[in-house]
């Protein structure tokens, strides 16, 4: 009987194995392909330029763009953009977004294993599929930033916690500290606090609100700390000194480096303004306190169109006190602390709350992998309601086929017909046939299936085939290659007037010179050192000083009048 077991398990561990290898599989092909094919956009710019003045100057501890520092992240994605280069042929759009597409699977990975541990098979692995297939996770692990970094950080932490729980102490305690430091050296103090947030919440919440209150409402003062204490051993324990003696000099030795090169503690004084004001006193990026609660739809969509029915069955669970009771206080904890953390914080973004995805996935996971009906007749209804409203969307996305001039007003009538229109057809077909599969017999095994489908699908699309294809209409690295061509390929008289432009696709030797004030670019004139400018079209006007447009970058008919003054051009100054 025993080896009988044994081999149940053993073919059950072959399995998951298998099945977690084609998740990942798949998730790299949206990760990965065609990762290159699209010029920077927005802070990507940061994160190439960064890394090429590194390469430039020979120097790893001193982040610049265009010669000026730029310390507000951490040393550490940049450093990773830069290990990347050998192997995409040298720094280039897929170099800096390879540290995100390997961290986004490492996290699919990280978040399977951990969630077999709390649950079991089938739920682990759909929840890596929809992690994986969520669009923002999707768009982050393709852009160069470090967001997709402190999740997979934070997943690896808690992974070892998980492994390590019921042990208290020991060197593992040291890794974790470990962990969380080269997590914080990627994008900030969140790969110390997400990970002890969560932790700790819930060591004091995994046998629940009723338990911890009877502990900490009853007995002497010294005996309520004692039970408190016990729950959280994996922090009160020697091991945790020695881990905050190593984490702390591993994440403090590349700002120490860098100040004694440098002679300044500019990268310290950024992690306090960057972290600890923009927490407490933000200085910008104040969004309402309510922005995560619509904010997150986006985000994890469309899978998000079933989290209100994952969040009421999994609370009505816990009512219920049905198991795994540990599992679901878990992902509870994970997703409440995350979404309070982000909510209390002053400084709002809508990205930023991105670390509560996982537990996002986890929530709803749980809830379509159990067998049968959902326990809560509330959440059966909501879960009809999000099905439908994908579904629908899923059904409706033909209308995407009819061409511009045909539904849309004048400037818009202009835009080009939709891309990779054969690919758009079939995958439109397949997700009908995914919404009939569902509809037939509905549950929540055939909900996830639809789904899994109807959102791969989705992703695929966007990523792969439209977005890429969209490069045709985006003028910025054109324009830069046509102005180091039409200035003879030295940067040695060029300057910048308001804008930084194509800074990366121009690759100077040296930082250009960059002005802000229309009298001291006209100082710059009469001694000769500009002679080509790049500025935008809207900051024309103000220069006062004769310049001929010799280059722009490209417009299109359905671009607005804003949109227009907002392009680049190149002038040539002088008569």
């Amino acid at each position: 009987m025993a080896e009988y077991r044994a081999r149940q398990l053993q073919f059950a561990a072959m399995r998951f194995r298998l099945r977690a290898g084609c998740v990942l599989i798949l998730a790299a092909i949206l990760f990965f392909a065609r990762l290159g094919a699209r010029a920077l956009w927005s802070s990507e710019f940061r994160w190439a330029e960064i890394a090429r003045e590194m390469l430039v100057t020979h120097n790893y501890f001193w982040p610049t763009i265009n010669g000026r520092v730029y310390y507000d992240k951490p040393l550490g994605s940049y450093w990773l953009v830069i290990f990347s280069t050998p192997f995409t042929g040298g720094l280039n759009e897929a170099a800096t977004r390879l540290p995100s597409a390997i961290a986004g699977l490492l996290a699919v990975l990280l978040l399977m294993i951990l969630v077999r541990r709390f649950y079991d098979a089938r739920t682990a692995i759909l929840a890596g599929v929809i992690l994986a297939t969520s669009f923002s996770f999707v768009f982050f692990s393709r852009d160069a930033s470090a967001d997709v970094e402190t999740i997979t950080g934070e997943l690896a932490a808690l992974l070892l916690f998980n492994h390590n729980e019921e042990r208290g102490g020991g060197l593992w305690v040291v890794g974790l500290w470990l962990i969380m430091a080269a997590t914080s050296l990627t994008k900030g103090l969140l790969g110390f606090a997400l990970p002890l947030l969560v932790i700790g919440a819930y060591s004091c919440l995994r046998d629940g609100w009723a338990q911890l209150f009877r502990e900490i409402l009853h007995g002497s003062v010294a005996d309520r700390l004692r039970k408190l204490i016990a729950r959280n051993r994996w922090f009160f324990n020697w091991y945790t000194v020695a881990g905050v003696a190593v984490g702390g000099f591993v994440y403090y030795l590349p700002f120490e480096i860098s100040a004694r090169m440098m002679g300044t503690q500019k990268g310290l004084a950024m992690v306090y303004r960057e972290n600890v004001v923009r927490f407490f006193h933000p200085f910008d990026h104040r969004g309402p306190i309510y922005l995560y609660v619509y904010v997150i739809f986006g985000l994890m969509a469309p899978w998000s169109a079933l989290l209100p029915a994952a969040l009421v069955e999994t609370h009505s669970l816990r009512r219920a006190d049905a198991e795994p009771a540990r599992a679901d206080r878990f992902a509870l904890v994970y997703f409440w602390a995350t979404f309070i953390f982000f909510t209390l914080s002053g400084s709002r973004r809508s990205y930023y709350i991105l670390p509560i995805l996982p537990a996002a996935a986890i929530l709803v996971a749980r809830t379509l992998a159990y067998p049968g009906e959902l326990r809560s007749i509330f959440a059966r209804r909501l879960l009809a309601v999000g099905y439908a409203i994908v579904a629908f969307a899923a059904i409706a996305a033909i209308v995407m086929l009819i061409p511009a001039w045909a539904i849309l007003p004048s400037p818009y009538d202009a835009f080009p017909p939709l891309p990779a229109r054969p690919a758009f057809i079939a995958f439109w077909i397949v997700s009908v046939a995914a919404v009939i599969y569902t509809i037939r017999r509905f549950s929540p095994y055939r909900v996830a299936i639809s789904m899994g489908a109807i959102a791969y699908l989705v992703m695929a699309y966007i990523y792969i085939f439209a977005m890429p294809a969209a490069e045709a209409y985006r003028g910025e690295k054109p324009f830069g290659y046509a102005v180091l061509n039409k200035i003879g390929g030295s940067t040695d008289h060029l300057v910048l007037f308001k804008t930084q432009g194509p800074l990366f696709y121009l690759n100077p030797p040296n930082p250009l010179p960059e002005f802000e004030d229309k009298q001291d670019l006209q100082d710059a004139i009469a001694k000769g050192d500009a002679k080509w400018m790049i500025v935008r079209r809207r900051d024309m006007p103000k220069l006062d000083t004769p310049t001929t447009i010799e280059l722009s970058e490209q417009s299109y008919p359905w671009e607005t009048d804003y949109n227009f003054r907002n392009k680049v051009v190149l002038g040539r100054v002088g008569n």
